[in-house]
């Protein structure tokens, strides 16, 4: 039996490393030219208007804010150029416009520390910029070490995907897949988290761990299921402990055997898309039943059902960060109708078709993870008797072969 564990990742969009979130933080969002013209120009408007206002009202003192909005989005040395030219002009004004030493003295203190706040108002921002982008480094970074690369090929089926986490620390989410061999075949997860943060985070890691312990260890699916629903059944009493919102978990299970026909649990998730012969249907599931960590709340346990995936056809299973991703005017991603673009494409080009298309679709602006998996029976090797199938069976459309009907 080839587990299949060691396979050569494919290529992927380059997770940023912790120097270039750092590096990201202190890049300059305006350039040195456009922010010192600015202030050239603000400068002769606000002197030019202390010079007309005469000694009654003096503008000039005004600048002094200018430092303390340079923080807002300037570097440390743009916010420290901007001070020392505000200083040098203010603490200017005032001498040539004359007055007593004490008058000369406050004022040349005052606009010095409002300079000094400016500039260590700056310095905490990037400090806590940079500290907020080393978390969210890790814990993209940490998704992806526990998520295992793709492809992964094994006896029945290769599973081709992709996976492309949030990174924003507070929508950092909970997506996860794994593919398992086991004695009793391929067993393939995918799910999603509800909820956002390292909490989401952790209950996907428990989910994980015991969908491949369960996967090698549980003779059927459902008992696959049923641990899975123990897994986070304790990880919800853990958080009540410690203060932690609860959270079920949606997720589709699925087994693959080696008559090439498969099984299904679907525990509240999206059904997946058949992609064969140039069409992209629906899988209709109709027993799906409701997520982990939810079950006391149904009177009905969870079943298998039977699905059929010919030969040369794709099984995509994906999370919600793909239907529910938006476009600039609020419009859902259209999937079904920009699969069928696509439904004579082999799996890693449909899904680098659907990578790029999702990036355009939404303007690069994404609100969820996105995780896709893209499935394929190995071939039968030539010679290989096929399964037996019952008279009149032998020309089932795909659609209907993984419906089951």
């Amino acid at each position: 039996m080839t587990l299949g564990f060691l396979s050569r990742p494919e290529p992927r969009v380059a997770l940023p490393g912790t120097e270039a979130w750092e590096a990201a933080v202190r890049a300059p969002r305006v350039g040195n030219g456009v922010l010192f013209g600015a202030l050239a120009l603000l400068t002769a408007l606000i002197v030019g208007l202390d010079v007309l206002s005469g000694q009654d009202l003096r503008l000039v003192p005004l600048l002094v804010v200018v430092p303390a909005f340079v923080s807002v989005f300037g570097t440390i040395s743009q916010t420290v150029g901007v001070a020392c030219f505000v200083m040098a002009v203010t603490v200017g004004s005032r001498l040539v416009a004359g007055g007593t030493f004490w008058d000369v003295a406050s004022s040349v203190v005052f606009t010095f520390l409002a300079c000094l706040l400016g500039v260590g108002a700056c310095v905490l921002r990037i400090r806590h910029a940079t500290e907020i982008a080393r978390l969210r480094s890790a814990a993209v970074a940490l998704q992806r070490q526990i998520l295992r690369p793709l492809p992964i090929p094994t006896d029945q089926i290769t599973a081709h995907g992709t996976y492309t986490p949030i990174e924003e620390d507070h929508l950092v989410g909970g997506d996860i897949y794994e593919v398992v061999q086991s004695p009793y075949g391929t067993r393939v997860i995918i799910g999603d988290v509800q909820g956002k943060g390292l909490p989401a985070i952790g209950a996907g890691f428990a989910v994980l761990g015991a969908f491949r312990e369960a996967a090698i260890r549980e003779p059927s699916l459902t008992g696959v299921v049923d641990r899975l629903e123990d897994a986070v059944v304790r990880q919800n009493a853990f958080s009540a402990q410690t203060g932690e919102t609860e959270r079920f978990v949606t997720a589709l299970v699925l087994g693959f055997d080696g008559d090439g026909r498969a099984q299904a649990v679907n525990c509240g998730h999206l059904p997946p898309r058949l992609v064969h012969e140039g069409v992209a249907v629906p899988v209709p599931l109709r027993r799906t039943s409701v997520p982990l960590g939810m079950a006391e709340l149904s009177n009905e346990g969870r079943t298998a059902e039977r699905l059929d995936l010919p030969p040369g056809a794709t099984l995509l299973m994906f999370t919600d960060g793909v239907t529910e991703a938006r476009d600039p005017e609020g419009h859902f991603y259209p999937l079904d109708t920009r699969l069928s673009r696509w439904a004579r494409l082999a799996p890693r080009e449909l899904l680098d078709a659907l990578e790029h298309d999702l990036e355009e679709f939404s303007g690069g602006v994404r609100r969820d993870d996105v995780a896709v998996l893209a499935l394929r029976r190995v071939p039968v090797p030539t010679g290989t008797p096929a399964p037996s199938e019952p008279v009149g069976h032998g020309a089932t459309r795909p659609a209907e072969a993984l419906s089951g009907r």
